[in-house]
């Protein structure tokens, strides 16, 4: 991973990290939407086809499938045919868990401040819980 304490960064103005922080970015921003932290933590139980996880978060089906095409993309979840569904699952269920276990962590460490940010806190204006239904794609979300 890029995010290293004993590597220090240096890049070009406009770029300070040089690219190599990017991958980890791209990463954390996959992982930013609340919607699909359900449905990852959903999968944490095992395979789940779209229709189990539309019933379990109370979503579309068009949303749900959206979520999972952008974890999918972003190398999280995977899915195998069963019959004429599809089964999702996670792909690095230990690993994941790990960064899942750490945020909540980190979350305890600080308070949860991160609530109260105007940038990025839950009362922020215009803030988004879920994706309506055709309005953001994945490259639209990891941008």
């Amino acid at each position: 991973m890029a995010i290293r304490p004993d590597r220090v960064v240096d890049g070009e103005p406009g770029d300070p990290a040089g690219g190599v922080l990017a991958p980890a970015a791209a990463l954390f921003h996959s992982l930013s939407d609340p919607t699909r932290l359900a449905v990852l933590q959903h999968l944490t139980h095992g395979e789940h086809r779209v229709r189990d996880l539309t019933e379990h978060t109370g979503l579309a089906q068009s949303t749900v499938s959206a979520h999972l095409a952008c974890l999918k993309d972003c190398g999280l979840v995977d899915s195998r045919p069963q019959g004429r569904a599809s089964m999702f699952f996670l792909t690095t269920a230990p690993e994941l868990l790990a960064v899942l276990a750490a945020a909540e962590l980190l979350l305890d460490a600080t308070g949860h401040a991160v609530e109260l940010c105007p940038t990025y806190g839950l009362g922020r204006t215009g803030s988004q819980t879920s994706m309506p239904a055709n309005t953001s794609t994945h490259e639209e979300s990891t941008r």
